[in-house]
């Protein structure tokens, strides 16, 4: 007896596992309705759509199965439907991923032209006092000529 209701919870739990990840491209209709959130007519167009092709992406599935938004994706993905073996990732989270790799990258290519500042400065830096004097020098001249010429 003992036997008979562990080989029942098994199978159970076995059951269980197996309807955690429903990959949309190889669901049955049976498959698909025990998804969360999947009723019978979202069902039957995931299986149209998908007679047309695959599903590449969540992208893909979201613009060929009418009523799936970024909202209904996220809850179908967190019951366990998964597009190509992958859990959908909203695209503001997407984009917030860009921006911080975007900034990072921004950040490297600024530390890049400091340092490229900083090793052009240091030939500056080493010249005569009195060659960074000349130019300074020479453009007060002509700035009291351009006075002289609006009097």
């Amino acid at each position: 007896m003992f036997k008979k209701i562990l080989a029942v919870l098994a199978f159970l739990l076995s059951a269980t596992l197996a309807m955690a990840a429903v990959d949309v491209n190889k669901a049955t209709q049976a498959e698909l309705d025990s998804v969360k959130g999947i009723g019978p007519e979202t069902s039957k167009t995931i299986l149209t759509e998908r007679k047309k092709g695959e599903f590449k992406s969540w992208d893909d599935f979201i613009s060929r199965v009418k009523g799936v938004g970024e909202k209904r994706a996220t809850s179908l993905s967190d019951a366990g439907l998964t597009v190509g073996g992958q859990a959908y990732k909203p695209a503001s989270t997407a984009k917030a991923d860009d921006k911080t790799s975007d900034k990072k990258a921004a950040e490297s290519k600024t530390d890049a032209k400091s340092d490229k500042a900083a090793a052009s400065a240091k030939p500056a830096a080493s010249a005569s006092p009195a060659a960074s004097a000349k130019p300074a020098a020479s453009a007060k001249p002509a700035a009291s000529a351009a006075s002289a010429a609006k009097k």
